[in-house]
């Protein structure tokens, strides 16, 4: 099956592929670490068929890339996220939806839209689970990646479900979020049990639907991000994008108590931005203050737009601090280095953490990733690791040396994609040493996309795992 190439994302490393295979014994360069065992695995947008009209990066089905790693050795398998959709696709052998930047469709028989699970992955109560922020995840069973089904809380789950949930690494409860466009309430905010029960959806007051990517929490807080990225319909019915950049419009922050409600939110405004990821959040003294990836203005999910010599859509690592006392609002950038992608050590999130980790973009027209930054907040340096020349990667996942002490004592993994050999590979690098060689390098038997987001699971999470 050949998809042609009709756009960047079609092309090249973000061709998608067509084949699910399994491969044992891997070729390692250098060493695994004898510690690290358990599996990463990697979510990412893979059409399986040619699309419909004008296609999109975010568009394409959910395809899971794992690598098993246990006892210096390595294991590959890389499987579609099977949701109701594609599976009805794969039954016609063509696309049955057009993507986001083509006009709805409500006379589809099949629904309006696909949720193609495509963007992040979560592990909580024993579970993983693929997400896709229009919808409901998906639970995958591990370590096979084969697809369980929708998971919807014995049928509690009311909302959309963010791609990025928190779980808070202390009590084990995780937030999540749904967004609407078309209707009120246009956010719905939850809180899950360690042990895997809905405790409490309530809504939360936006004037206008807004894409809210990602959030952040603290130790005691929720922090919701309405940006001036809006949905208007109305713009739709003057030939206009339904999404628009709204440069006019202030940020707003919503600080809330993690078991509260609409009526305990506070919300801080600040200047016109759009985010697309947090790295954490965490409290100090009457301040609560948040790190994230900032662009000054996007035009991600607009068509045919030509960009302004004077528009600055590479996004830099951002502090905002919110003092709950005052009111009062300070934002800094941290790095003038491009990144997204942000990560950080998670068995501190939502605490105040010395270290945080981006992936580093380059000058180019398509978002291409050469290297791992890391940023020590306390001296308010970075080290970089650099893939290599025509070497391109994506997020890069921290994780944690079994028995550390020291809050970078682990490792970076990644993949990477080499373009003069046309291969993939995993990467892994020592995260106290980022600017040396990795200490091992895992040679993929088949290309891997550039993707989105990943999951460290530990072995024993695997052991625990539906």
């Amino acid at each position: 099956m050949v998809i042609s190439a009709v756009n960047p994302y079609l092309e090249e490393n973000f061709a998608p592929v067509s084949t699910e295979i399994t491969a044992e014994k891997l070729t390692v360069i250098g060493e695994l670490p004898p510690t690290l065992s358990g599996m990463f695995v990697r979510n990412g947008s893979n059409p399986q068929f040619p699309p419909i009209g004008k296609y999109h990066w975010f568009d394409g089905d959910g395809m899971l890339h794992g690598v098993r790693i246990s006892n210096g050795k390595a294991s590959y398998c890389n499987r579609f996220v099977r949701t109701k959709g594609y599976q009805i696709e794969h039954d016609a052998g063509r696309a049955i939806w057009s993507g986001m930047l083509e006009p709805p469709q409500p006379n589809n028989p099949y629904g309006a839209f696909k949720n193609v699970a495509n963007t992040a992955l979560v592990w909580h109560a024993g579970q993983m689970m693929a997400l896709w922020e229009g919808g409901e995840p998906h639970a995958i069973k591990l370590p096979d990646l084969d697809t369980i089904g929708g998971y919807t809380y014995s049928g509690q789950l009311k909302s959309a479900f963010t791609a990025h949930p928190k779980v808070d690494p202390v009590t084990g409860e995780m937030m999540f979020f749904g967004y609407s466009l078309f209707a009120p309430p246009f956010v719905k905010y939850s809180v899950v049990s360690a042990e895997g029960d809905l405790l409490q959806t309530v809504p939360i007051d936006l004037p206008v639907g807004v894409m809210m990517h990602d959030f952040a929490i603290t130790e005691h807080y929720s922090i919701f991000l309405d940006l001036p990225l809006t949905f208007r319909p109305e713009r739709m019915q003057r030939g206009q994008p339904a999404f628009m950049f709204e440069s006019d419009r202030s940020s707003r922050f919503g600080i809330v108590p993690r078991h509260g409600d609409n009526s305990s939110i506070r919300w801080f405004e600040s200047s016109p931005c759009y985010i697309y990821h947090t790295l954490n959040a965490y409290e100090e003294g009457d301040e609560v203050v948040l790190l994230a990836c900032r662009v000054a203005s996007t035009t991600v999910l607009m068509s045919d737009v030509k960009k302004s010599e004077t528009e600055d859509e590479s996004p830099h690592l951002y502090r905002w601090r919110f003092n709950l006392k005052t009111g009062a609002v300070r934002e800094e950038m941290l790095d003038d280095a491009s990144s997204d992608f942000p990560r950080v050590n998670e068995n501190l999130l939502g605490r105040k953490t010395r270290y945080g980790y981006t992936a580093k973009l380059t000058a180019s027209a398509i978002p291409l990733f050469d290297g791992v930054i890391k940023h020590d907040f306390s001296s308010g340096k970075s080290e970089t690791h650099t893939f290599g020349h025509g070497r391109y990667g994506g997020e890069a996942v921290f994780v944690p040396r079994p028995d550390a002490t020291n809050e970078d004592d682990g490792w970076l993994i990644t993949f990477v994609y080499d373009e003069e050999s046309n291969s993939s590979e995993l990467v892994v690098v020592n995260a106290e040493d980022v600017t040396g060689e990795p200490v091992a390098r895992v040679i993929i038997p088949q290309r891997v996309p550039y993707g989105f987001h990943g999951i460290w699971i530990s072995e024993e999470q695997l052991a625990v795992s539906v």
